[in-house]
């Protein structure tokens, strides 16, 4: 199970996501894809998204069930504390200037950096 959350995303964006998932409610869609087809849909809102911002969850057998993704500037911002992932929320002055995804291999990367 998939579920992607979009804001002030684009219709071109959202269109391309109805084609794959059901949209139950405004920005909000659900899916039951494996982790090929559910890259592949990701990689298209990290691409399409512009000014917006979206997040992407799905199930995993993990100690809390699911795992998470997110694109574009938000004042949530995913953060790995001792392997557990939480969700900081950050001033407005202090993000980024400039939005990008935030995979875990982009994570991963930079983990060891000092």
């Amino acid at each position: 199970m998939l579920v992607i959350v979009v804001e002030n995303a684009p219709p071109r964006l959202r269109g391309r996501l109805a084609v794959w998932l059901l949209e139950v409610r405004a920005g909000v869609y659900i899916g039951d894809y494996g982790r090929r087809v559910r890259e592949m849909i990701w990689g298209n809102v990290c691409a399409y998204i512009e000014d917006g911002n979206a997040v992407l969850a799905w199930s995993t057998p993990n100690e809390v069930g699911f795992e998470f993704d997110t694109c574009g500037l938000n004042r949530r911002i995913p953060v790995d504390l001792d392997g557990l992932r939480l969700v900081r929320f950050v001033a407005e002055a202090a993000l980024p200037a400039e939005p990008g995804p935030t995979s875990n291999q982009t994570r991963r990367r930079g983990r060891g950096a000092a």
